[in-house]
This record gives C-alpha cells, structure tokens and sequence, in this order.
C-alpha cells in the first residue's frame, strides 16, 4: 500500500461578503515538522475547495478552521464556547476573545464555515479531517508571547515574532516580510490543527454530533 502523504491546511475565514481577508496556508509533514507548501490570500469558498479536491484521496489531510462550524440551538455559548472561554482568560486573554456563534457580528462567519466545511472534499471525494481552531487561544495555551498574540490583529510589529515563534515550534518557511494579521491567524490555525492531530492540543472539545459535528481545540 502507498504511504500516504500527511498535509495540515490553516484557514483564517472572513465573511461571506468579504474574502479578501480570508488566508489559506498548507503545510506538508516532515519528520515531525511542517513544511510550507502554498499560500491563498483573498481565498474565496471555491479557489479553498478547488485547492483540497487537487489533494489526492489517499493523502491524510488535516484541516483547521478558525471559524465556528456549529451553533447552540436556542443561540448562545456552546458548551465548548464557554469552557475555552475559561481556559482563554486563564492564559491571559480577554473574555470577548471567544464569542457565541450566533452573536450578531459572529453569525456570518459561522454561516460561511458551516457551508465551506460542508463543501471540502479530497480527489477521490473523500472528506479530510476538519477542525474548529482557535488560534489565538491556541497560542497563548502553547506559550506564545502573550502580548503579541493580545496585540497582533492592530499592531504589525507583533506579526514577526509570532511567526518566529511558530516557526521554532516546527512550522518552517512562513516569515514573510509585512504579513497581515490574517496569514498569522492561518499560521496559527495550522498549528493548532497539527497539535491536535499530534495528540498535543492544551484544550480540545470532541465532537457531539449532530449539533456539533467537528472536534473544536486550541
């Protein structure tokens, strides 16, 4: 049987009416690091699919969203919103970090993640593993700078240095000059994917189909 090739996909997703803050960064695994492959700037929903069905179907794929791919029927917290919540403000991140799916400024994203993670598919028409991400929890539960991933969507000098983080944690050819708030967060998103497929993650929640159907980690 032929050795299958394991790739790890970060997504920082934006709304359905704005893609051009939407960043894809796929890595391939190598010896126990991750190599970057390609970069999707202004990804929208089909050039994101066109790209994971161009990954042959017997490759190990691990997708991770930074975006909510479910809801709390009744809206609201899910039970992992407010559990990682918790976990969040104990790292030092502030509690609006993490916020209801269906929270006015949020719902449009979680529609845009439901259907994007719906539509993914592999050549063969198999479906890669997909995870919920939070990569800003996910950063500071692994020990990043703390105020530069408090500090990274407004401020620019803190970008650098946490992608020089990242890359000592294993992820290799992501520094990049000026890179925006949203390549990080993809980067992250990676990592935090690759953590939990690693059995690394510092916080996970499985997931509880049918309301819940992607496992959520930071």
């Amino acid at each position: 049987m032929r050795k299958s090739t394991n790739f790890v996909i970060g997504i920082d997703l934006s709304g359905p009416a704005n893609f051009d803050d939407t960043v894809l960064v796929a890595f391939e695994c190598e010896s126990g690091r991750l190599r970057r492959l390609r970069t999707i700037e202004k990804a929208s929903d089909q050039a994101i699919w066109g790209f994971v069905a161009d990954i042959p179907g017997q490759a190990c794929v691990t997708i991770g969203l930074d975006a909510p791919l479910s809801y709390n029927p009744g809206g609201g917290d899910r039970p992992g919103d407010s559990d990682l919540r918790r976990a969040a403000i104990a790292a030092g991140l502030s509690p609006g970090s993490i916020m209801p799916p269906t929270l006015h400024r949020m719902v449009y994203l979680t529609v845009r993640g439901i259907a994007l993670a719906r539509g993914m598919k592999l050549a063969d028409g198999s479906t890669p593993r997909i995870l919920e991400v939070h990569p800003g929890a996910a950063l500071a539960l692994h020990g990043a700078p703390l105020a530069d991933v408090r500090a990274f969507s407004h401020e620019s000098e803190a970008r650098p240095r946490l992608l020089q983080w990242l890359e000592s944690q294993g992820l290799h050819e992501i520094a990049r000059p000026d890179p925006s708030s949203h390549y990080v967060a993809a980067c992250g998103a990676a990592f935090a994917a690759w953590q939990f497929a690693s059995g690394r993650s510092r916080w996970s929640r499985p997931a509880t189909p049918p309301e819940h159907p992607y496992d959520y980690c930071a």
